[in-house]
């Protein structure tokens, strides 16, 4: 039984290796040659495993490109562990370390790759924008807006999870990742990009008071 596991074990990591060296070699060639040129006799080649493998182990093109920008997603989901902003202090760390992380991996050099993939491919291979779209780019709209859904279940903000999350993460990027895609500014530090989510944070609930401070502010007046 014991030899049994072990030897399950060794193939299935066997199995994650060409997996990932289908995916690198997947990805390398399309931002080599585009996606509509790139062939799967030349990734197979490039990941060293035999056109069966290639297709058994990840499909055709399409499966390739959407298993490259789903591995990136996976990491952007929001933890079902997160805390709920009870308050407002709470809110803010949430935001900024949300904001962070959605920073390091959306700005990393192979994301960015993509963007650019989906751009240059845009009329040829339209299927690539669309897998950024609806695989990557919703992944992080959706667990925003789970994270402004909460807070406002919590009385700390009030409006639109939807709004809300665009309008933060407009705050967030600001022209960041045009810069990156123009290739005219460098990749900020984790250090950087950190302080960006932290000052994003702040301007964000600057602009979204607690629901009842407007209340109490009238009062006041």
């Amino acid at each position: 039984m014991a030899r049994q596991k072990r030897s399950a074990a060794g193939a299935a990591g066997a199995g994650n290796d060409k997996r990932r060296r289908i995916l690198h070699a997947a990805m390398a060639i399309f931002q080599e040659h585009g996606f509509a040129a790139a062939t799967t006799i030349e990734i197979a080649t490039r990941a060293r495993v035999s056109k069966r493998e290639l297709y058994a182990s990840v499909g055709n093109k399409q499966k390739m490109l959407a298993a490259c920008i789903t591995d990136r997603a996976e990491r952007l989901q929001a933890s079902a562990e997160m805390p709920v902003p009870r308050d407002r202090d709470t809110l803010a760390d949430l935001l900024a370390s949300f904001g962070a992380q959605l920073l390091r991996e959306v700005s990393a050099p192979t994301v960015v790759a993509v963007f650019r993939l989906a751009i240059a491919e845009a009329a040829r291979a339209p299927e690539v924008a669309q897998a950024l779209d609806s695989i990557g780019r919703e992944t992080s709209r959706t667990a925003l807006r789970q994270l402004m859904t909460r807070a406002r279940k919590c009385g700390l903000l009030d409006g639109r999870a939807a709004e809300l999350a665009e309008q933060f993460g407009a705050l967030l990027w600001r022209d960041l990742m045009l810069g990156l895609l123009l290739g005219v500014t460098e990749r900020p530090s984790d250090r950087e990009l950190a302080a960006r989510a932290r000052d994003a944070a702040a301007a964000f609930l600057r602009l979204h008071p607690k629901p009842n401070d407007d209340g109490a502010a009238s009062r006041r007046r």
